[in-house]
């Protein structure tokens, strides 16, 4: 059953009233499948199989979902500190422990410059065909590799709510989030 015209997409398939239904029956397999899916399409998608893609938006997109998984990870309404969110990702997320130490460089020059100047500062590079994640000496980041872990700690974000008891903190947060998610999807009389 499809969302009907008039519902809100949250992603390709879930609709807000299709995701409500989902939290009512406490379905928690079939809203960490949502999670995957709304981020996915979203951040990580459409650089597959993309022969034009470019490191620099494929990082615009990773600074994107950094903030946003975030959110949901703490249950903000939205980022009370943009900064925060990217130490607190770093911090948490052994696959980016290369950046620790770094975080608050990384937003500045990449989050900070592409969101703002449209470029990286600070000497800060992009690239695409680097044997490392991140290359401290040269302060260059490889956007595929990158990418690709974003993808892994998406999945075990997402491995850790079909695990999780419908009360811990981590569904707490996920639910705060999506209230404010669906709020947000209602138009201003």
């Amino acid at each position: 059953m499809g969302p009907k015209s008039t519902d809100t997409l949250l992603s390709s398939s879930v609709s807000v009233p299709q995701y409500r239904a989902l939290e009512k029956e406490e379905s928690r397999d079939e809203i960490a499948n949502f999670i995957y899916e709304r981020f996915n399409e979203r951040y990580i998608r459409p650089f597959d199989k993309n022969a034009k893609k470019n490191g620099f938006i494929m990082m615009a997109s990773a600074c994107l979902m950094i903030e946003s998984l975030e959110s949901f990870w703490q249950g903000w309404r939205k980022s009370p500190n943009s900064a925060l969110a990217f130490c607190q990702f770093f911090d948490r997320n052994d696959r980016f422990r290369a950046i620790r130490g770094h975080s608050q460089k990384f937003y500045v020059n990449i989050r900070c410059g592409i969101m703002h100047q449209g470029e990286t500062t600070g000497g800060w590079h992009i690239r695409r065909d680097r044997r490392f994640l991140f290359e401290p000496a040269t302060t260059t980041i490889d956007a595929t590799r990158f990418l690709k872990e974003m993808d892994c700690c998406l999945s075990e974000y997402c491995d850790l709510l079909r695990v999780s008891e419908w009360n811990s903190d981590v569904w707490k947060n996920l639910r705060k989030k999506m209230n404010a998610v669906c709020a947000n999807s209602k138009r201003e009389a």
